[in-house]
């Protein structure tokens, strides 16, 4: 069966990795053991010392040497969200669009990461500057916390305005007090943009009753919503008290196929303060998925790695 799986993947040309981080690809070695260790929120604000430690050479040369062990691991189309922020500037979106239009490989498209919001002056003039020639419109509604709806109104209406898909994180926590993918399926109504939205990551969907999951799969398909699953970027949650369904720290995969939406993978973060281990190999992204939803149908797990991720980067 893995045998048939991987043949099928190649013969589609080779893996979408449809989310990842590849300006902080190989930065783990900047970070103490300690830090490691830290909560996701804490290390929104540690990555800070790569990005001030960094320039546009250093930018260019950790993405080419991601990409090329990408290639190496069987991935044939990549989309990094990089960072855009009063500390990185512009340097890294820069580096790698010229990373993109140099390399005929492999595609390389980018999506702009919004660590620091999209609200404040400085941060919208820096978006608006790479808006222009970034492929993907990424955002972290966090990055404006206590004012989610207008970053999100904000990103929708440059979604618009540039004619280009967006990239959500959603519902990363693993926590049942979230409930971001339901309210980003909305504002895409509200604003008009069904089936140009993606959510990443989803992971506290599986945290809900299934009575509420059921309602919101409605919404999803309402919505065109698309997701992209990173199974690797949460699966080491620390225990914790909430009281929730039983289920895996990993989005909902087996359910959002039941209900006919759209479902790529990503690797998301490669060796770096987030993920001192992991390396981008998408087929473990892939068989951690399988495993955990208990998807066994050869045929969608190729989609998944496949022609879905291109459907979610505007490619097919």
């Amino acid at each position: 069966m893995l045998s048939e799986l991987r043949e099928k993947i190649k013969e589609k040309g080779g893996f979408v990795n449809a989310h990842c981080h590849l300006d902080r690809a190989n930065t783990a070695r900047f970070f103490s053991k300690e830090e490691q260790y830290k909560f996701l929120e804490e290390k929104w604000k540690l990555v800070d010392r790569i990005k001030n430690q960094s320039n546009y050479w250093s930018y260019k040369v950790r993405i080419e040497s991601a990409i090329d062990d990408q290639k190496e691991r069987g991935v044939n189309t990549i989309c990094s969200f990089i960072d855009v922020d009063p500390i990185a500037s512009n340097k890294a979106t820069i580096a790698a669009r010229e990373v993109s239009q140099k390399r005929n490989d492999i595609t390389f498209l980018t999506a702009c990461q919004t660590l620091k919001g999209v609200l404040h002056p400085t941060c919208d003039l820096l978006m608006r500057n790479c808006l222009g020639y970034i492929n993907i419109i990424g955002s972290l509604p966090g990055g404006d916390k206590g004012r989610e709806d207008e970053h999100i109104d904000k990103i929708m209406n440059w979604s618009k305005q540039y004619g280009k898909r967006v990239h959500v994180h959603v519902d990363q926590l693993n926590t049942p007090k979230e409930k971001e993918t339901e309210w980003l399926a909305r504002k895409t109504i509200e604003h008009g943009l069904e089936g140009k939205v993606t959510a990443v990551h989803s992971i506290s969907l599986a945290c809900h009753p299934v009575s509420y999951r059921k309602e919101v799969y409605k919404i999803c398909q309402d919505a065109g919503l698309s997701f992209i699953t990173c199974p690797g970027a949460w699966i080491d949650h620390p225990r914790r008290e909430d009281l929730a369904p039983i289920h895996n720290a990993i989005t909902p995969v087996d359910e959002l196929l039941e209900h006919n939406l759209t479902v790529a993978i990503g690797s998301d973060n490669i060796y770096d303060v987030y993920k001192p281990f992991a390396d981008g190999d998408m087929m473990f992204e892939l068989r951690l998925l399988l495993e955990a939803c208990k998807i066994y149908d050869v045929d969608e797990l190729v989609k998944i790695a496949t022609t879905n991720g291109k459907k979610v980067l505007g490619l097919g």
